[in-house]
Protein backbone atom coordinates (compact mmCIF):
# COMPACT_ATOMS: atom_id res chain seq x y z
CA UNK A 1 0.00 0.00 0.00
CA UNK A 2 1.24 3.47 -1.04
CA UNK A 3 0.20 6.53 0.73
CA UNK A 4 0.65 10.19 -0.33
CA UNK A 5 -0.85 13.70 0.50
CA UNK A 6 -3.46 15.48 -1.74
CA UNK A 7 -2.20 19.48 -1.63
CA UNK A 8 -4.79 21.51 -2.87
CA UNK A 9 -3.13 24.90 -1.66
CA UNK A 10 -6.55 25.64 -0.20
CA UNK A 11 -7.12 29.58 0.93
CA UNK A 12 -8.58 29.03 4.09
CA UNK A 13 -11.38 32.31 5.59
CA UNK A 14 -8.77 35.44 6.28
CA UNK A 15 -5.75 33.88 4.59
CA UNK A 16 -3.66 35.11 2.26
CA UNK A 17 -2.65 33.14 -1.47
CA UNK A 18 1.21 33.05 -0.35
CA UNK A 19 0.15 31.79 3.15
CA UNK A 20 -2.02 29.42 1.40
CA UNK A 21 1.59 28.06 -1.22
CA UNK A 22 3.49 28.22 1.61
CA UNK A 23 1.57 25.59 3.18
CA UNK A 24 1.58 23.38 0.74
CA UNK A 25 5.11 23.97 -0.48
CA UNK A 26 6.36 22.46 3.18
CA UNK A 27 4.09 20.33 3.85
CA UNK A 28 4.69 18.59 0.38
CA UNK A 29 8.40 18.42 2.09
CA UNK A 30 7.78 17.07 5.53
CA UNK A 31 5.71 13.93 3.34
CA UNK A 32 9.51 13.35 2.47
CA UNK A 33 10.60 13.50 5.40
CA UNK A 34 7.67 11.73 7.04
CA UNK A 35 8.26 8.71 4.60
CA UNK A 36 5.24 9.03 2.34
CA UNK A 37 5.22 7.82 -1.16
CA UNK A 38 3.77 10.70 -2.80
CA UNK A 39 2.73 14.32 -2.91
CA UNK A 40 -0.49 15.11 -5.44
CA UNK A 41 -1.11 19.02 -6.31
CA UNK A 42 -4.47 19.82 -7.65
CA UNK A 43 -4.18 22.99 -10.00
CA UNK A 44 -7.78 25.48 -9.93
CA UNK A 45 -7.79 28.61 -11.75
CA UNK A 46 -9.72 32.04 -10.06
CA UNK A 47 -10.82 30.42 -7.05
CA UNK A 48 -9.73 29.91 -3.40
CA UNK A 49 -10.79 26.61 -3.15
CA UNK A 50 -7.13 25.85 -4.58
CA UNK A 51 -4.69 28.40 -5.45
CA UNK A 52 -2.29 26.68 -7.72
CA UNK A 53 -2.99 27.68 -11.09
CA UNK A 54 -0.58 25.37 -12.05
CA UNK A 55 0.03 21.88 -11.00
CA UNK A 56 3.06 21.33 -13.38
CA UNK A 57 5.16 24.12 -12.33
CA UNK A 58 4.60 23.27 -8.70
CA UNK A 59 5.21 19.59 -9.42
CA UNK A 60 9.08 20.76 -10.80
CA UNK A 61 9.15 23.09 -7.75
CA UNK A 62 8.82 20.06 -5.44
CA UNK A 63 10.67 17.40 -7.45
CA UNK A 64 13.89 20.23 -7.46
CA UNK A 65 13.18 20.08 -3.26
CA UNK A 66 12.90 16.53 -2.82
CA UNK A 67 15.19 13.48 -3.35
CA UNK A 68 12.75 10.18 -3.18
CA UNK A 69 9.11 11.01 -3.02
CA UNK A 70 7.29 10.89 -6.30
CA UNK A 71 4.62 13.77 -7.11
CA UNK A 72 2.05 14.08 -9.23
CA UNK A 73 -0.51 15.97 -10.41
CA UNK A 74 -3.82 15.62 -9.45
CA UNK A 75 -5.17 16.86 -12.04
CA UNK A 76 -3.85 19.01 -14.93
CA UNK A 77 -6.99 20.40 -16.52
CA UNK A 78 -6.57 18.79 -20.34
CA UNK A 79 -9.35 21.34 -21.75
CA UNK A 80 -7.52 24.19 -20.90
CA UNK A 81 -3.66 23.73 -22.21
CA UNK A 82 -2.19 22.07 -25.19
CA UNK A 83 -1.44 18.51 -24.57
CA UNK A 84 1.56 18.87 -26.29
CA UNK A 85 2.81 21.11 -24.48
CA UNK A 86 1.68 19.65 -21.22
CA UNK A 87 3.37 15.87 -22.69
CA UNK A 88 6.75 18.06 -22.89
CA UNK A 89 6.71 20.29 -19.78
CA UNK A 90 5.79 15.66 -18.11
CA UNK A 91 8.57 14.54 -20.49
CA UNK A 92 11.36 17.12 -19.00
CA UNK A 93 9.67 16.32 -15.28
CA UNK A 94 10.05 12.79 -16.14
CA UNK A 95 13.41 12.99 -16.91
CA UNK A 96 15.26 15.27 -14.67
CA UNK A 97 13.81 13.65 -11.78
CA UNK A 98 15.37 10.19 -12.22
CA UNK A 99 11.23 9.06 -13.06
CA UNK A 100 9.73 10.27 -10.16
CA UNK A 101 7.04 12.67 -12.05
CA UNK A 102 3.01 11.39 -12.16
CA UNK A 103 0.91 13.37 -15.13
CA UNK A 104 -2.45 13.06 -13.76
CA UNK A 105 -5.11 15.03 -15.78
CA UNK A 106 -9.09 15.31 -16.01
CA UNK A 107 -11.43 17.24 -17.90
CA UNK A 108 -12.22 19.75 -15.21
CA UNK A 109 -15.52 21.41 -15.08
CA UNK A 110 -17.51 23.93 -16.79
CA UNK A 111 -16.00 26.84 -15.77
CA UNK A 112 -14.87 30.51 -17.30
CA UNK A 113 -11.32 28.87 -17.32
CA UNK A 114 -11.73 27.65 -20.74
CA UNK A 115 -13.15 31.59 -21.66
CA UNK A 116 -10.00 32.64 -20.26
CA UNK A 117 -7.99 30.18 -22.33
CA UNK A 118 -9.69 30.33 -25.15
CA UNK A 119 -10.69 26.75 -25.08
CA UNK A 120 -14.36 27.39 -25.48
CA UNK A 121 -17.16 24.73 -23.78
CA UNK A 122 -16.57 22.02 -26.72
CA UNK A 123 -13.03 21.69 -25.25
CA UNK A 124 -15.12 20.40 -22.35
CA UNK A 125 -18.08 18.43 -23.27
CA UNK A 126 -16.36 16.84 -26.21
CA UNK A 127 -12.35 17.36 -26.75
CA UNK A 128 -11.35 15.06 -23.99
CA UNK A 129 -11.03 11.83 -25.55
CA UNK A 130 -8.93 13.95 -28.32
CA UNK A 131 -6.68 15.41 -26.30
CA UNK A 132 -5.93 12.20 -23.90
CA UNK A 133 -5.37 10.45 -26.95
CA UNK A 134 -2.83 12.99 -28.54
CA UNK A 135 -0.93 13.08 -25.27
CA UNK A 136 -0.72 9.40 -24.34
CA UNK A 137 0.67 9.26 -27.99
CA UNK A 138 3.15 12.47 -27.48
CA UNK A 139 4.49 10.56 -24.27
CA UNK A 140 4.81 7.00 -25.93
CA UNK A 141 6.04 7.28 -29.54
CA UNK A 142 9.48 8.92 -31.08
CA UNK A 143 7.05 11.18 -33.55
CA UNK A 144 3.63 12.47 -33.83
CA UNK A 145 1.32 13.92 -36.12
CA UNK A 146 -2.33 15.05 -35.80
CA UNK A 147 -5.22 15.54 -37.89
CA UNK A 148 -8.17 15.67 -35.05
CA UNK A 149 -11.18 17.88 -34.90
CA UNK A 150 -9.21 20.53 -32.39
CA UNK A 151 -5.66 19.31 -33.16
CA UNK A 152 -3.87 19.42 -36.63
CA UNK A 153 -0.35 19.62 -37.74
CA UNK A 154 2.80 18.23 -39.42
CA UNK A 155 4.53 15.06 -37.84
CA UNK A 156 7.34 16.70 -35.80
CA UNK A 157 9.76 14.94 -33.46
CA UNK A 158 9.15 14.05 -29.51
CA UNK A 159 11.75 16.11 -27.73
CA UNK A 160 12.75 15.38 -25.19
CA UNK A 161 12.10 11.47 -25.53
CA UNK A 162 10.15 10.33 -22.17
CA UNK A 163 11.35 6.54 -23.51
CA UNK A 164 15.12 7.49 -22.98
CA UNK A 165 14.28 8.73 -19.25
CA UNK A 166 16.25 7.20 -16.30
CA UNK A 167 12.63 4.75 -15.91
CA UNK A 168 11.79 1.58 -15.74
CA UNK A 169 8.31 2.71 -17.79
CA UNK A 170 8.81 3.89 -21.33
CA UNK A 171 7.46 7.42 -20.44
CA UNK A 172 6.50 9.38 -17.41
CA UNK A 173 2.76 7.52 -15.66
CA UNK A 174 -0.33 8.62 -16.90
CA UNK A 175 -3.44 8.82 -14.72
CA UNK A 176 -6.58 9.94 -15.15
CA UNK A 177 -9.46 11.81 -12.84
CA UNK A 178 -12.85 9.58 -13.36
CA UNK A 179 -16.04 10.84 -12.34
CA UNK A 180 -18.40 8.90 -14.58
CA UNK A 181 -18.35 5.44 -16.86
CA UNK A 182 -17.63 7.86 -19.46
CA UNK A 183 -14.52 8.95 -18.15
CA UNK A 184 -13.70 5.00 -16.45
CA UNK A 185 -14.16 3.29 -19.99
CA UNK A 186 -11.86 6.05 -22.02
CA UNK A 187 -9.22 5.54 -19.11
CA UNK A 188 -9.82 1.82 -20.10
CA UNK A 189 -9.14 1.58 -23.32
CA UNK A 190 -5.57 2.99 -22.95
CA UNK A 191 -4.78 1.12 -20.44
CA UNK A 192 -4.27 4.14 -17.61
CA UNK A 193 -5.05 3.80 -14.13
CA UNK A 194 -7.62 6.14 -12.62
CA UNK A 195 -7.91 8.64 -9.79
CA UNK A 196 -11.04 8.51 -7.97
CA UNK A 197 -12.31 11.62 -5.55
CA UNK A 198 -12.86 11.75 -1.95
CA UNK A 199 -16.34 12.47 -2.59
CA UNK A 200 -17.43 8.87 -3.16
CA UNK A 201 -17.13 5.90 -0.61
CA UNK A 202 -15.80 2.32 -1.40
CA UNK A 203 -18.43 0.78 -3.20
CA UNK A 204 -19.12 3.12 -5.89
CA UNK A 205 -15.08 3.14 -5.95
CA UNK A 206 -15.26 -0.44 -6.15
CA UNK A 207 -17.74 -0.62 -8.84
CA UNK A 208 -15.82 1.68 -11.14
CA UNK A 209 -12.69 -0.78 -10.66
CA UNK A 210 -14.95 -3.44 -11.45
CA UNK A 211 -16.01 -1.32 -14.88
CA UNK A 212 -12.39 -0.22 -15.35
CA UNK A 213 -11.41 -4.09 -15.51
CA UNK A 214 -14.42 -5.13 -17.75
CA UNK A 215 -13.92 -2.90 -20.24
CA UNK A 216 -9.99 -3.06 -20.39
CA UNK A 217 -10.51 -6.36 -20.91
CA UNK A 218 -13.14 -6.17 -23.95
CA UNK A 219 -10.20 -3.72 -25.09
CA UNK A 220 -7.70 -6.41 -25.52
CA UNK A 221 -5.60 -4.81 -23.16
CA UNK A 222 -3.47 -7.88 -21.57
CA UNK A 223 -4.54 -9.60 -17.82
CA UNK A 224 -0.92 -8.89 -16.90
CA UNK A 225 -1.54 -4.64 -17.56
CA UNK A 226 -5.21 -5.25 -15.74
CA UNK A 227 -3.69 -6.66 -12.87
CA UNK A 228 -0.76 -4.37 -12.91
CA UNK A 229 -3.15 -1.13 -12.88
CA UNK A 230 -2.58 0.73 -9.60
CA UNK A 231 -5.29 3.31 -9.25
CA UNK A 232 -5.35 5.77 -6.89
CA UNK A 233 -8.31 6.79 -4.09
CA UNK A 234 -8.44 10.61 -2.71
CA UNK A 235 -9.04 11.26 0.81
CA UNK A 236 -9.10 13.75 3.87
CA UNK A 237 -6.90 12.47 6.47
CA UNK A 238 -7.08 14.24 10.08
CA UNK A 239 -4.86 12.42 12.80
CA UNK A 240 -5.73 12.95 16.51
CA UNK A 241 -5.61 11.17 20.10
CA UNK A 242 -9.59 10.42 19.42
CA UNK A 243 -11.85 10.34 17.00
CA UNK A 244 -14.09 13.24 17.92
CA UNK A 245 -10.85 15.22 18.54
CA UNK A 246 -9.75 15.01 14.45
CA UNK A 247 -13.24 15.26 13.61
CA UNK A 248 -13.85 18.56 15.42
CA UNK A 249 -10.61 20.14 13.71
CA UNK A 250 -12.11 19.34 10.34
CA UNK A 251 -15.32 20.60 11.45
CA UNK A 252 -13.78 24.38 12.80
CA UNK A 253 -12.11 24.74 8.93
CA UNK A 254 -13.23 22.74 6.50
CA UNK A 255 -17.19 24.08 6.10
CA UNK A 256 -15.64 28.05 5.79
CA UNK A 257 -13.01 27.48 3.36
CA UNK A 258 -15.70 24.52 1.27
CA UNK A 259 -18.29 27.71 0.97
CA UNK A 260 -16.22 30.68 -0.32
CA UNK A 261 -14.24 27.97 -2.32
CA UNK A 262 -17.15 26.30 -3.65
CA UNK A 263 -18.96 29.45 -3.91
CA UNK A 264 -16.45 31.28 -6.17
CA UNK A 265 -16.59 29.01 -9.44
CA UNK A 266 -18.51 30.49 -12.32
CA UNK A 267 -19.54 28.70 -15.31
CA UNK A 268 -18.84 29.89 -18.76
CA UNK A 269 -22.20 29.75 -19.61
CA UNK A 270 -24.45 30.34 -17.06
CA UNK A 271 -25.78 27.22 -16.21
CA UNK A 272 -27.48 26.41 -13.30
CA UNK A 273 -25.14 24.82 -10.85
CA UNK A 274 -26.38 22.51 -7.86
CA UNK A 275 -23.81 23.34 -4.73
CA UNK A 276 -22.91 21.12 -1.87
CA UNK A 277 -23.90 22.05 1.29
CA UNK A 278 -20.55 22.82 3.25
CA UNK A 279 -21.05 21.45 6.83
CA UNK A 280 -22.91 18.32 5.33
CA UNK A 281 -19.93 17.37 2.81
CA UNK A 282 -17.50 17.67 5.57
CA UNK A 283 -19.53 15.64 7.87
CA UNK A 284 -19.76 13.30 4.75
CA UNK A 285 -15.71 13.26 4.17
CA UNK A 286 -15.21 12.89 8.16
CA UNK A 287 -17.59 9.83 7.85
CA UNK A 288 -15.82 8.28 4.64
CA UNK A 289 -12.25 8.63 5.10
CA UNK A 290 -9.66 8.37 7.90
CA UNK A 291 -10.35 11.04 10.58
CA UNK A 292 -9.53 9.58 13.73
CA UNK A 293 -6.76 7.64 16.10
CA UNK A 294 -4.01 6.32 14.29
CA UNK A 295 -5.54 2.52 14.46
CA UNK A 296 -8.87 3.88 12.83
CA UNK A 297 -6.58 5.79 10.37
CA UNK A 298 -4.86 2.59 9.06
CA UNK A 299 -8.11 0.05 9.86
CA UNK A 300 -9.84 2.59 7.19
CA UNK A 301 -7.44 2.39 4.68
CA UNK A 302 -7.12 -0.97 4.78
CA UNK A 303 -10.54 -1.40 4.49
CA UNK A 304 -10.95 0.79 1.61
CA UNK A 305 -7.69 -1.39 -0.23
CA UNK A 306 -9.69 -4.37 0.63
CA UNK A 307 -13.24 -3.45 -0.80
CA UNK A 308 -12.28 -1.59 -3.75
CA UNK A 309 -8.58 -3.39 -4.46
CA UNK A 310 -6.90 0.08 -5.01
CA UNK A 311 -3.56 0.30 -3.13
CA UNK A 312 -2.81 4.06 -3.87
CA UNK A 313 -4.24 6.79 -1.59
CA UNK A 314 -3.70 10.99 -1.87
CA UNK A 315 -5.33 12.36 1.34
CA UNK A 316 -5.78 15.49 2.10
CA UNK A 317 -3.90 16.83 4.85
CA UNK A 318 -4.17 20.33 5.11
CA UNK A 319 -7.89 20.11 6.31
CA UNK A 320 -7.20 21.95 9.62
CA UNK A 321 -5.76 25.18 7.42
CA UNK A 322 -2.96 25.42 10.06
CA UNK A 323 0.26 25.19 8.80
CA UNK A 324 1.70 23.67 12.39
CA UNK A 325 -1.00 21.58 12.48
CA UNK A 326 -0.80 20.57 9.00
CA UNK A 327 2.84 19.30 9.63
CA UNK A 328 1.95 17.51 12.77
CA UNK A 329 -0.90 15.81 10.65
CA UNK A 330 1.30 14.77 7.98
CA UNK A 331 4.56 13.53 10.25
CA UNK A 332 1.89 11.53 12.24
CA UNK A 333 0.22 9.94 9.49
CA UNK A 334 3.98 8.64 8.55
CA UNK A 335 5.16 7.49 12.05
CA UNK A 336 2.27 6.29 13.05
CA UNK A 337 -0.31 5.09 10.51
CA UNK A 338 1.83 3.83 7.76
CA UNK A 339 4.08 1.33 9.97
CA UNK A 340 0.33 -0.04 10.78
CA UNK A 341 -0.44 -1.18 6.88
CA UNK A 342 3.00 -3.01 6.25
Amino acid sequence: MRVGSFVLAAQFPGQGEGEALHRAVRSAEVAEEAGLDAVWLAEHHFVPYGTCPSAITLAALLLGRTRRVRVGTAVSVLPTVHPVALGEQAALLHHTSGGRFTLGVGRGGPWVDLEVFGAGLEAYEKGFPESLELLVRWLREASVAADGERFRFREVPVVPRPSEALSEVAGPEVVVACTSPSSVRLAAERGLSMLLGMHVGDEEKAEMVALWRRHARACGRSPEEIRGASHVSAGVCQIADRRADAAETLMKAMPGWLKQGLEAHVTVDGRTRRMRDPLAYTELLCGLHPVGTPRLCADRLAATSERTGISRFALLVEGSGDLAATEENVRRLGAEVLPQLG
